[in-house]
């Protein structure tokens, strides 16, 4: 009998280089269905401040809140400010000038001790 000598098995000829792959171009309305979500919306930056309201203002605000309140909504005093601002900013000048006349001016600072 004859001893065959092993043969390492020979790695298989590698396949043709793969051709490149083409770009392809997406339509807009695949490539928003293929995303998988939405990037998520950004934080705004939060600013603090302190200021000094006359009480009888300050008053007001409680009754806002509780007004909200009775229309099942919870708000907080930061909100109502917030909504403040945002009607103030949607009027016109001559609306914008007669509320702001109708506020009187108060005096800045700390109170002396």
């Amino acid at each position: 009998m004859a001893r065959h000598k092993a043969v390492p098995a020979k790695a298989p000829a590698k396949a043709a280089a793969k051709p490149a792959k083409a770009k392809t171009t997406r339509k807009p309305a695949e490539a928003a269905a293929k995303s998988p979500e939405p990037k998520p919306v950004k934080k705004p930056k939060l600013v603090r401040d302190s200021f000094a309201i006359p009480k009888i203002e300050y008053e007001v605000l409680d009754k806002l809140k509780k007004r909200a309140a009775s229309l099942q909504r919870t708000v907080k005093k930061s909100e109502l400010l917030r909504a403040g601002i945002a009607t103030l900013d949607r009027m016109g000048a001559d609306e914008l000038l007669a509320a702001l006349n109708a506020v009187p001016a108060i005096k800045i600072g700390r109170p002396a001790k």
